[in-house]
């Protein structure tokens, strides 16, 4: 008999620790594989199905597959698509945002010379969330003109509203969602309809920079 199998013989203890840790091994080593075999039976139903499937919260999460890259996804496959496409250059602004960035320009030179104004300025550049479906709900939003003080800090959004701009309930709503989001990050939410005159945007802006009747 070999010195080490007589030598555990010979200690009850130790041979009771060892055979004791075997054991558990053991049943760990079964347990992994049913969990294994379990998460092939489940993926493969979910596959079938078309569903992905997610592990309850607190449970062990499956191995998870390799997503399959989109088509352009890489930059490699971006700029292969793009050099077979063709692209023209297009204004920033239309003609009523153009003539309104114009008039705020001269208003925001006289009554504040270090604000400025910014066109079609995307809302995920200006605002942040810890709550990342609420960031993007609204990352992709646009305001058409944007206020900013000499350090670029964003202080009114403008909205350009021509005739039946609200004659969708989708409009509306797009515009309750971009308000709300820029009145909790404390930046204001202004709207110039097509017919006020210039006289008119002058004076908002003169309220804005607190030099009018009801600045806030």
């Amino acid at each position: 008999m070999p010195p080490e199998i007589q030598a555990l013989i010979d200690k009850p203890f130790l041979l009771a620790t060892v055979l004791a840790v075997g054991a558990l091994c053991g049943i760990v080593a079964e347990r992994v594989g049913e969990n294994w075999n379990k998460a092939e039976r489940r993926r493969r139903w979910q596959a079938r199905k078309g569903k992905v499937y997610r592990p309850a919260f607190g449970a062990q999460a499956d191995p998870v597959p390799p997503k399959r890259l989109d088509p352009i996804a890489t930059a490699a496959e971006q700029l292969r698509v793009v050099m077979e496409a063709s692209f023209t250059a297009r204004p920033l602004l239309n003609q009523g945002e153009r003539r309104l960035l114009s008039v705020l320009d001269k208003a925001l030179a006289d009554e504040s010379p270090g604000w400025r104004a910014m066109g079609q300025v995307s809302l995920g550049e200006i605002l942040a969330s810890p709550n990342e479906a609420a960031f993007l709900a609204v990352n992709s939003k646009r305001v058409d003109l944007l206020i900013v003080d000499a350090d670029c800090r964003p202080l009114h959004a403008v909205e350009m509203q021509g005739k039946g701009h609200h004659q969708s309930d989708n409009t509306a709503a797009r515009d309750a969602v971009k308000r709300e989001a820029l009145r909790r990050a404390g930046i204001g939410y202004v709207e110039v309809v097509s017919g006020d005159t210039p006289a008119e945007v002058r004076a908002m802006v003169r309220k804005l920079v607190g030099r009018g009747s009801g600045a806030g």
